[in-house]
């Protein structure tokens, strides 16, 4: 069976997939807002290894596994040989399998070619879940990204001219008060540029990140209620599914552009009114955080 080094993340949509940590960490890891991988050293597990847990899983649950998911933060960055001899294994392990997923960072598909991309996808990693989390160039730098949102934006039509689909994800919050709107209207238009089937936005929250936090003044209820109007009313992609169901998030979006466009900037601004009623919200900064990892 698999062994995990805790903690383990995946994406929501992948709470059915069986996952395979091949990665353990994160090859960036130096994003200073970010804590999920803080207390790992970044290592390949070994081919051999992966294999060996793909063969351990009993002949009487493979024609249930349907999707896989694979960890830690940035399996993508895994070598072409290895990563491609892990998905024909998977491939031949599971007769029902219809599709790989994996977080992907700017290094990883940086590393790797259109053709290298395109031959993976044939061999079903068909989803790649990319931390945008601002088109903005200024905030993007004080965050330690160490990609600017042109460049993210080359890389992320790569994949998707290599027939990967990209879940995209940027955080509400991230640039403080003082680059909130500028922070909003860059990462709308990233979006527009490279039409990701899938955008998600989370609300910076409180995980191991207390330096960073402290370095920015942070955005209450309402100028992150401004900020995701900013963010819709910008959107204007070709078709991208828009969620915002993230567990930091206070207001939950969901949505398809350009179908509901208009239904989902009234939704910001029904949440805008109804906080309007409520005394001392509107003012307040989110206080969600999470200590266990």
């Amino acid at each position: 069976m698999p062994q995990y080094e805790e903690p383990l993340f995946r994406p929501p949509s992948e709470a059915r997939s069986l996952i395979f940590q091949i990665t353990i960490g994160c090859s960036q890891n130096r994003c200073t807002f970010c804590g999920m991988y803080k207390g790992k050293q970044f290592r390949l597990k070994p081919v051999g290894e992966v294999l060996t847990e793909i063969a351990a899983i009993p002949e009487r649950h493979r024609d249930g596994i349907h999707r896989v998911f694979l960890a830690d933060g940035d399996a993508l960055v895994y070598p072409f040989q290895g990563l491609r001899t892990i998905l024909d294994t998977l491939a031949a392990t599971f007769p029902a399998l219809t599709r790989i997923g994996s977080y992907a960072s700017p290094r990883s598909l940086a590393g790797k070619s259109l053709a290298e991309l395109a031959l993976l996808r044939e061999k079903q990693l068909r989803m790649l879940y990319l931390g945008l989390e601002s088109g903005d160039d200024t905030t993007l730098l004080a965050i330690g990204k160490g990609f600017d949102g042109g460049a993210m934006a080359e890389l992320g039509l790569k994949a998707r001219g290599a027939g990967m689909k990209l879940s995209v994800t940027a955080i509400l919050g991230l640039a403080g008060k003082g680059r909130s709107l500028e922070h909003a209207r860059a990462t709308a238009s990233w979006v527009n540029v490279v039409n990701p089937e899938y955008f998600s936005l989370l609300t910076l929250f409180r995980r191991h990140n207390d330096d960073f936090i402290r370095g920015i003044e942070q955005c209450s209820h309402r100028e992150l209620l401004q900020e995701v109007r900013e963010i819709v009313t910008g959107l204007n992609p070709s078709r991208t599914i828009l969620r915002s169901n993230h567990v930091s998030n206070f207001l939950n979006l969901a949505g398809s552009y350009p179908k509901d466009r208009e239904r989902l900037i009234a939704d910001v601004d029904a949440a805008m009114a109804q906080g309007e009623r409520i005394p001392g919200f509107l003012d307040q900064v989110p206080e969600y955080g999470e200590e266990l990892y």
